[in-house]
């Protein structure tokens, strides 16, 4: 069989493109620097402040949780060892180990606290994730990315807050109303809060701070010195979960 000159050349063109498409693919995945979700705001940091004084008004409430839960087709494995949460509560002394001592405000002192992940300015949870499926957006959103995730947990592990879940079984068959809106993971992923970013997307709120009654949760953009957050960060004297850590968690509390 014969080929021309000119055909030749066309043949080796494509070959050599895709030769270096598959390279630039695998150095993407290598640096991590492949498609991720969502996408950014300029000269913004996204942060949350929680007054603790008035979620305590109502120690029953769980609307933030049951928001969560309800848009994050979150499961509902029943046995407390499977447990997945992104928003959940403990007491302060759980939520802020060697911050209490026996005159810890009654107001306070074994109170339910809201957590969730901290979305740390310097996660140690995406420095040890081999596939980066763990990331940290230029906004400051901690991700993750269910596909790149094949379920080595090194992230639970470095996470100083328990703030990630494993799935150890299929979550699907344990979703109670399946919203379609949002993709649902499968078993062997890790998964955990992600400041809401696919209602960001579409200029709206985190779900837990809509659905809560007391205003007690804030979130907006620390790099806009005119934003809420930052006027009570000022106007209030807040702390953060193991600041000694080095993590620079973006979840503030009031007291």
């Amino acid at each position: 069989m014969s080929i021309d000159r000119r055909k030749f050349l066309g043949v080796a063109a494509g070959a050599s493109a895709l030769v270096l498409a598959g390279k630039a693919s695998v150095d993407a995945l290598a640096s991590g620097s492949g498609p991720k979700q969502g996408g950014t705001l300029a000269n913004t940091r996204w942060a949350m402040v929680i007054d603790p004084a008035k979620c305590l008004k109502d120690k029953g409430c769980t609307a933030c949780i049951a928001a969560c839960d309800k848009v994050h087709n979150i499961p509902d494995f029943k046995n407390p060892k499977h447990a997945v949460k992104w928003i959940w509560k403990e007491p302060f002394k759980d939520a802020f180990p060697g911050q209490e001592d026996e005159y810890t405000t009654e107001q306070y002192k074994d109170k339910p606290f809201i957590l969730m992940c901290n979305h740390c300015n310097n996660p140690p949870c995406v420095r040890v994730c081999p596939t980066q499926a763990t990331f940290r957006r230029e906004d400051g959103i901690v991700m993750m990315d269910w596909h790149r995730c094949i379920g080595c947990r090194y992230c639970m592990a470095a996470c100083p807050y328990g703030s990630r879940s494993f799935n150890w079984l299929d979550p699907r068959p344990h979703i109670a109303h399946l919203d379609t809106d949002f993709p649902t993971r499968t078993k062997g992923v890790v998964e955990k809060c992600t400041f809401c970013e696919e209602r960001l997307a579409r200029g709206e709120g985190p779900a837990c701070v809509e659905a809560c009654e007391a205003k007690a949760m804030v979130f907006g953009n620390l790099d806009d010195p005119d934003s809420e957050v930052r006027h009570l960060l000022k106007a209030r004297f807040s702390i953060r979960r193991n600041p000694e850590l080095g993590t620079q968690p973006e979840i503030y509390y009031l007291v």
